[in-house]
């Protein structure tokens, strides 16, 4: 089993303007289907995210703390831009991977514009590094007030490889600091996609 150690979780909850309080006791990962048969993947940098509902493919950049000890997050001025916690769990590998992406820009709606609208089903691919895609389907979709955000269920140990999608949500209000609430997509690996071998001289061209 694989969590995120309490200062990692809390500093993610500063990125995304939620409190990290004490919950006694923990009530552990959220109900879901059983437990994937797919095998969790070697760690390997996730390059790209895509969400088929939603028509997004959403490069990712690494995510990590600053001196004060807050996640960094995507470039606020590029909407389809993501990122991932690069000290966590990489996408496909036991335990909890974190993606996080803006809900909109100055510009317009960002990458994860629509989370809130997915269903349990909905399908998340993470291109890696290695070739190979990790395929997470979606249990759970949820919004949480900013002021009582379940850091435990949302970055605790889970015992399959999975995956949180993370974004603003909620009211906006500017003078109470933005956003009021966040949405959290809660997904698990269900299968993996191998790029095909490559066969040497098989596409090559030849003279006539």
């Amino acid at each position: 089993m694989a969590g995120l150690v309490p200062a990692i979780a809390a500093a993610l909850a500063m990125f995304l303007g939620s409190p990290v309080r004490e919950a006694a006791p923990a009530p552990g990962p959220l109900p879901g289907p059983a437990s994937s048969a797919t095998a969790p993947l070697a760690p390997s940098r996730p390059v790209r995210v895509e969400i088929p509902a939603l028509d997004v493919s959403a490069p990712l950049v690494d995510l990590t703390l600053d001196a004060s000890g807050r996640l960094g997050v995507p470039d606020p001025d590029a909407r389809n831009l993501a990122g991932w916690y690069r000290d966590g769990v990489t996408p496909g590998s036991p335990g909890n991977a974190i993606v996080v992406a803006h809900v909109d820009t100055p510009a317009g709606p960002a990458a994860f514009a629509g989370l809130d609208t997915l269903r349990p089903g909905a399908r998340v691919e993470v291109r890696r590094a290695d070739g190979r895609v990790a395929v997470f389907r979606l249990y759970a979709v949820e919004e949480f007030e900013k002021s009582d955000f379940p850091s435990d269920r949302v970055y605790g140990p889970t015992e399959d490889a999975e995956l949180r999608l993370l974004t603003c949500g909620g009211a906006y209000d500017p003078d109470a600091g933005g956003y009021q609430a966040n949405v959290v997509a809660f997904a698990r690996l269900s299968s993996v996609q191998t790029p095909e071998p490559t066969i040497p001289g098989q596409n090559a061209d030849h003279d006539s």
